[in-house]
């Protein structure tokens, strides 16, 4: 293995169709394609006013978020919080979250420890 690997993001494939996700949400999880052993990384994009339709938490990774562009909220179990480029939002592993777009988009990177199968995906959780 190399020390270190370069990937452009947008060449990772995108999985939100595989995953169900309706058009308007890039999902690329560039663990894999960037050879890590340890560590995630996925870039998130979703078109404006678009929320996610899933919300997740882990068993044991704790994830930080990092917006790269525009604006949106997040929802951290009953607390929904404004975000915006330049933010930085850690999560705790147990914390059901989930994002939605302002009205230019919200492009974000999520960043943790790689543990496989680690966690629980809930289709519709932040559906009010």
């Amino acid at each position: 293995m190399p020390a270190y690997t370069h990937r452009p993001l947008t060449g990772v494939e995108d999985v939100a169709p595989a995953m169900g996700l309706p058009p308007g949400h890039e999902m690329r999880v560039a663990t894999a394609a960037l050879g890590a052993e340890h560590t995630g990384l996925t870039h998130h994009r979703l078109t404006p006013g678009r929320r996610q339709r899933i919300g997740h938490r882990h068993d044991r990774a704790e994830e930080v978020y990092v917006v790269l562009a525009a604006s949106g909220r997040v929802k951290l179990d009953d607390d929904v919080v404004a975000i915006a480029a330049g933010d930085a939002v850690r999560v705790a592993p147990p914390v059901m979250r989930s994002f939605e777009a302002g009205p230019d988009g919200l492009e974000w990177l999520a960043v943790g420890p790689h543990h496989e199968a680690d966690g629980e995906v809930v289709p519709g959780w932040w559906s009010d």
